[in-house]
């Protein structure tokens, strides 16, 4: 199995950093537009407030250290296989002969710290497709191309 590239734990805690302002930010409006809206007295105290924001980045920190630690992927024989999810573990097997086309997507965080990500689109229902985040560009490259070539391959060998 195959982990991805440490830097993409930075790109998930400064998601939770962004989620941890958002909390900041609706708190100060909530206590400042819940008493116009209602005939309620209602005040967060500044230290709750900074309490709960360090706690909201605190466990998004944890979250992607987890997440990092679980998320792997793997070519076997005739499948991309995926492992991933903390409160949720997800595994996925995707059949090579399912892939309809893959991309490289190169995001401007990712690229900042030197990452991209590699989309792969199958047959099937809506949202059928599967991301592989927190590779270097090379890596993704590479896996993008071996991934054609098998679903080239599996798709002569599937023909009737």
């Amino acid at each position: 199995m195959e982990s991805l590239h440490p830097r993409i734990r930075l790109l998930w805690i400064a998601r939770s950093a962004l989620a941890a302002v958002l909390l900041a930010v609706a708190l100060v409006a909530l206590e400042q537009w819940l008493p116009a809206l209602l005939p309620v007295d209602f005040a967060v105290p500044p230290a709750a407030m900074a309490a709960g924001v360090a706690v909201a980045f605190g466990l998004g920190i944890i979250y992607a250290v987890r997440l990092y630690q679980v998320w792997q992927f793997e070519l076997q024989d005739d499948a991309l296989y995926l492992e991933r999810g903390v409160v949720t573990f997800v595994e996925t097997a995707v059949p090579f002969v399912r892939v309809q086309h893959v991309d490289t997507q190169f995001g401007p965080v990712e690229r900042v710290l030197g990452l991209s990500s590699v989309v792969v689109y199958t047959a099937g229902s809506r949202n059928a497709d599967v991301r592989i985040p927190g590779l270097t560009p090379d890596r993704a490259r590479s896996l993008q191309n071996t991934l054609r070539e098998l679903a080239v391959e599996s798709e002569a060998e599937d023909a009737v």
